[in-house]
């Protein structure tokens, strides 16, 4: 039985992974840095310091220091998105059903705290969560179990007994190696195919609004 739910930020509770691209474009072309986008799309739901890493050179990361750099590069993102920003579709309506039967949320995110608050004062939805989990939180992010298993304890459950919704493949095996109950995948960033094939995904939907029984998907 289902008696909590986790939510990841991006690409979950917002379809936002273009404007992270974008926002990642402009920041390489101010400092220089070619050939990251096939780079950085093996690096959805990472943090952002595995990120930096992964796409800058070193004598960057040297120079302006990964906090540094990744601050920059999250307020053009945020100035990037902020006039679009929504829910994605179905949202809202899950979290109004959840909270009317008094189940308990999270959100467990390899993103920074501002990221996070960003989002939920934007959508308006930061009422519903009883515990938020930012990548600045933990020692380890995803694919780490840490965040997810923090998420749980925050709600006062074990893993086991929660629901994850995800989208990237980093954040799906960090559910699963937190031995979560259920993983829902949305395919809002990776292929219907991809997350079929290559993820341990329960199940996959497209967007909220595609869950038409909750209560099979809490039983």
């Amino acid at each position: 039985m289902i008696r909590g739910i986790l939510f990841d930020m991006d690409g979950v509770l917002v379809d936002n992974s273009k404007a992270h691209i974008k926002a990642f474009e402009f920041f390489c072309q101010r400092h220089g840095v070619k050939n990251w986008e096939e780079k950085l799309h093996s690096a959805f739901g990472m943090g952002n310091d595995d990120i930096m890493r992964l796409i800058l050179p070193e004598e960057i990361i040297r120079k302006e220091g990964l906090q540094t750099l990744g601050a920059e590069k999250e307020r053009i993102y945020r100035e990037i998105y902020a006039p679009e920003i929504r829910p994605v579709k179905g949202l809202v309506a899950l979290l109004e059903e959840l909270h009317r039967r008094h189940i308990p949320c999270a959100v467990g995110s390899s993103g920074g705290r501002e990221n996070v608050d960003f989002v939920l004062e934007k959508c308006r939805i930061a009422p519903y969560f009883d515990c938020i989990v930012s990548g600045d939180r933990v020692t380890r992010c995803k694919p780490d179990p840490e965040i997810y298993l923090l998420s749980a304890a925050g709600l006062k459950l074990p893993p086991s007994d929660c629901l994850v919704f995800e989208d990237a493949k980093a954040g799906i095996t960090a559910a699963r190696r937190a031995g979560i109950g259920r993983i829902v995948a949305l395919t809002t960033t990776l292929p219907r195919t991809v997350l079929e094939t290559e993820t341990e995904a329960d199940l996959i939907i497209d967007d909220f609004s595609c869950i038409t029984n909750l209560n099979d998907l809490l039983s």
